[in-house]
């Protein structure tokens, strides 16, 4: 089940950043309860298309393996179930606006009272502190304030560039996981539990070491290079004749390999190319010396030369050729699950492997309150109880009957009848 088997978290987050914390934990065992808002649920079940028979990819990449409910947390109902869920959580996820939490009573503070072991863990565009703590984020703006999208490009001259997956929504993820675990820790230590926080500014900035490195050591700020590396050479992408490789000569001894897989020994000995600094100062000189060489054969030769030689090497993959690559298959990194409306679908498998206590990917992402009752019957809701939070619209539960009814009356002997309605202006809807 997992190295996080039992461990409950309540994931009140949205969109990237949080779903990717709460999603790992999810893949490593922990019981996630997924909380959407009533109305609307998560923004990504509006990220589309595209969709798989009428659910969102998107939000079902990101919520696998967690379990959903849905709560209005304005009205007392949906405020005392979560009250309830809080009280015997070992960790709550969220990334609500600032201050949001507090405002609806459930803020580290409140909730600490009757459960001081919780792990409570914040995600938000800029942090809790500074100057910017009051403003919202988003993947795109950290990226641009981080400096990202000053060195991301075909060159130094090129505008600036944003870096497709959004690596600050991801990163913080991964980031607050690996907080969230460093807290269970401590709690396994002492019993107490403890808030932590992140954002999307510094899970950014984290990303940018190399160039931190540069700038902070020469005073000046480096710019795009392209596929190029800011301190080795070569390092980057080169056009074979039949398409785009990347190739990993990126200390001495590799440099001396890539010579000898092209054939080319006199670049070894040309005083431009001798050493590291003198390669990155000549970077242009070298890739144009590579580049026509490179051109001259397909990308499945070079790349058989730099393998049989241990040269890191490799194909430039679009996602389809990445996702289908057999070293993808092997380590299971897509996999099948069956969703409850969407039939079989693909995921992204879990990135770590663990010999006692392997992880994995279970369960599709919950449809709209597809487990509300389950997780209210749990925590001591009566049905009668459940009934009155639905009325009153505190909580949303997805009810397969009625669903498989309305789908009966939409394609079954029902049609004429139905069509009738339409005529008369009402929708033929049960």
């Amino acid at each position: 089940m997992g190295p996080l088997s039992g461990l409950k978290v309540i994931d009140l987050t949205h969109v990237m950043a949080g779903p990717t914390c709460t999603m790992m934990l999810a893949d490593m065992g922990a019981d996630v309860i997924k909380i959407e808002r009533n109305p609307g649920g998560d923004d990504t079940r509006r990220s589309v298309p595209p969709k798989i028979r009428g659910e969102s990819a998107a939000f079902m990449m990101m919520n696998r393996n967690k379990r959903g409910l849905v709560l209005d947390l304005k009205t007392p109902g949906g405020a005392e179930v979560l009250r309830r869920l809080a009280k015997s959580a070992d960790v709550l996820v969220e990334n609500f606006g600032p201050g949001v939490m507090e405002r609806l009573g459930f803020g580290y503070e409140d909730l600490k009272k009757e459960n001081p072991g919780l792990i409570y863990c914040s995600l938000s565009g800029f942090g809790r502190t500074g100057p910017y703590k009051d403003r919202r984020g988003f993947d795109l703006v950290a990226q641009a304030m981080s400096g990202i999208m000053s060195v991301t490009g075909d060159g130094p001259d090129s505008p600036p560039a944003k870096c497709a997956p959004p690596i600050s929504d991801i990163t913080a993820g991964i980031v607050a996981a690996m907080g969230v675990l460093a807290a269970y820790a401590h709690r396994l230590r002492t019993g107490k539990g403890q808030w932590l926080e992140t954002s999307l500014f510094e899970a950014a900035l984290v990303q940018t070491y190399w160039q931190s490195a540069i700038a902070l050591a020469t005073g000046f700020a480096p710019r795009a290079m392209g596929s190029a590396h800011p301190l080795n050479a070569p390092y980057q992408a080169f056009e074979a004749s039949d398409g785009w490789i990347v190739i990993g000569g990126a200390n001495q001894r590799n440099w001396l390999k890539v010579v000898e897989a092209i054939g080319a020994p006199e670049l070894a000995e040309d005083p431009r190319f001798a050493h590291n600094p003198e390669r990155m100062a000549h970077l242009k000189e070298l890739e144009t010396e590579l580049g026509r060489r490179f051109r001259t054969k397909p990308a499945a030769h070079w790349l058989a030369v730099f393998d049989d030689l241990g040269v890191p090497a490799g194909p430039v993959n679009d996602m389809l050729q990445a996702l289908s690559d057999p070293q993808t298959i092997a380590r299971e990194m897509v996999v099948e699950l069956e969703h409850s409306t969407a039939g079989r679908v693909k995921a992204i498998g879990f990135p770590v492997k663990f010999s006692e206590t392997p992880g994995k990917v279970r369960k599709a992402a919950p449809v709209f309150g597809e487990d509300t009752v389950e997780i209210l019957s749990e925590y001591g809701f009566t049905s009668d109880e459940i009934a009155v939070l639905e009325r009153d619209g505190a909580v949303v539960a997805h009810h397969p009957e009625t669903t498989r009814q309305k789908v009966a009356w939409r394609t079954g002997p029902h049609e004429p009848l139905r069509a009738k309605l339409r005529s008369d202006g009402r929708s033929g809807e049960i």
